[in-house]
């Protein structure tokens, strides 16, 4: 089965990896299949690199850093270069839609808002990267003092499947911007929006070197990129097992990372929240691109005296949704790949078996492929505090509804996990959504909201093992420069 995407969704055949702004072949002739999640089909294919590939990459980004044309750029014309990448993405919008749809499973609505964030990554950091200032530092008389920011080097950035194009952005727009010149290695379940969006980096004018990519499995092209001594930094995005690897491979070239590592995020609803405007966030929550996101609000935290009046509006709601094709915008699509659908479809299974109540569960919609990776939503609750679906990431549309029983108890239950990456709070009570939000350990704590749109200006980042160090905002220019003090003796 084909589906009717809008214009023409066909992909060429793997070009290679990506390296001084042109395709370069691999030797080895290796590829690996590009699987279509709501068919289950093979509609592709894209290089699978490796070491060599890798090597080649951070010495043509090396090369660019240290005297190439990049190297040369102001800041001010390095951010004209960012703008103008994120005005060809929004140019070519609806072709980077249908593949982004295409190769994640995304209803056509979310990977166009999707294209439309990747874009705006570009612009806010294209308009950001002259105003990183430096500061003078009082000191002794006869001394005059300044921090100044500058690029680290060449900064390596390994970034997942679940959002390609709002990922190649979120990683690379920061670190162009201070002047690094840039390794990707994008996730072999999906990244044919990355590899497009590299072809238009072309044409915005990036000379060569500045952006390199090197598409591969992760336990090659990633370990290559990330153990490599050429590299400065290296971003992570993933899973705290690999995250571990990366933070050890970092280490052994005394670099530093950033890691984000995922999340077991909870929503605390308290008695007094606002139900009309509480409902369809926390369905958005858990529902947004399938449950695959670090952010999710996967733990839903509810007061005892609510639960009761809350569950069958929450019920009523999830029953409705349907997972579906992405051309038909359903309420979610397929799960990225048949291995993620057996992990999800294990939690489900083994939550039934241990006898946790299921509230209400979603459906399949009749026109989905019978081959497509598709897991309907589905809510369980009351969660025991121990439970796997308490405690563990599923990374699907599965929602562990709990129960509290005040304030201090729903502090200590929202803590009660290995991660720390977002919060949101629901009450009317300001003092109290204060205190909590303050209490909570997670990056990101929102109050009467959840998420904000990706947020693109907002620190992003977690706790415990949900990471270190923060993306998004000017936060994450910080994190890929370094400061560097300038001590000069006047008389």
């Amino acid at each position: 089965m084909t589906l009717d995407f809008p214009r023409a969704e066909t992909v060429a055949p793997a070009k290679g990896v990506f390296i001084d702004n042109a395709w370069q072949p691999l030797a080895s002739g290796r590829t690996i299949p590009v699987v279509a999640p709501a068919e289950g089909v093979v509609f592709a294919e894209i290089a699978a690199g490796g070491a060599a590939e890798v090597a080649a990459a951070v010495a043509a980004a090396r090369a660019a850093y240290e005297g190439g044309a990049w190297s040369r750029l102001s800041a001010t014309e390095r951010g004209r270069l960012l703008s103008r990448l994120g005005q060809l993405i929004l140019e070519n919008a609806e072709e980077l839609a249908a593949l982004e749809a295409r190769d994640c499973g995304k209803p056509m609505r979310t990977a166009r808002a999707d294209i439309e964030a990747a874009a705006r990554y570009f612009e806010f950091y294209g308009g950001a990267a002259d105003k990183v200032h430096g500061e003078q530092i009082p000191f002794q008389r006869g001394y005059y003092v300044t921090g100044e920011r500058e690029a680290l080097g060449v900064t390596g950035h390994i970034i997942p499947w679940n959002y390609p194009a709002q990922m190649i952005g979120r990683a690379l727009a920061p670190a162009l911007a201070m002047g690094n010149a840039t390794v990707l290695k994008p996730a072999e379940d999906a990244c044919l929006t990355p590899l497009r969006i590299v072809e238009l980096s072309v044409e915005a004018g990036f000379p060569p070197g500045a952006i390199n990519v090197v598409p591969g499995y992760g336990h090659e092209a990633g370990a290559a990129l990330s153990e490599h001594p050429g590299i400065d930094f290296i971003a992570f995005t993933g899973s705290p097992r690999v995250g571990v690897m990366i933070q050890t491979a970092a280490a052994q070239n005394h670099i530093g990372c950033v890691l984000e590592l995922g999340g077991k995020s909870p929503q605390i609803l308290f008695e007094d929240a606002d139900l009309e405007a509480a409902l369809p966030v926390i369905v958005g929550a858990i529902v947004q691109n399938a449950g695959q996101t670090c952010s999710a609000g996967a733990r839903l935290l509810v007061q005892r005296s609510l639960w009761d009046r809350l569950m069958p509006r929450l019920a009523e709601r999830f029953a409705a949704l349907r997972a579906g094709l992405p051309t038909e915008n359903p309420d979610l699509g397929p799960i990225i790949s048949a291995k993620q659908k057996a992990s999800v479809e294990a939690f489900i299974t083994r939550a039934e078996a241990e006898g946790v109540p299921v509230i209400a569960r979603g459906a399949r919609a009749e026109s989905a492929p019978e081959a497509g990776f598709y897991v309907p939503p589905v809510i369980f609750g009351p969660v025991p505090r121990e439970n796997g679906l308490a405690q563990q990431e599923v990374f699907g549309p599965v929602l562990a509804a709990m129960v509290f029983e005040d304030e201090e108890d729903a502090v200590a239950l929202a803590n009660a996990t290995e991660y720390g990456l977002v919060a949101g709070v629901w009450t009317r009570d300001t003092s109290r959504a204060l205190r909590v939000a303050r209490r909570v350990r997670a990056g990101q704590v929102y109050v009467n909201a959840y998420g904000a749109g990706g947020g693109i200006e907002l620190p992003f980042g977690g706790v415990k093992k949900s990471g270190h160090g923060r993306e998004k905002g000017f936060e994450a220019l910080y994190e890929f420069s370094a400061l560097k003090t300038l001590v000069i003796k006047h008389d």
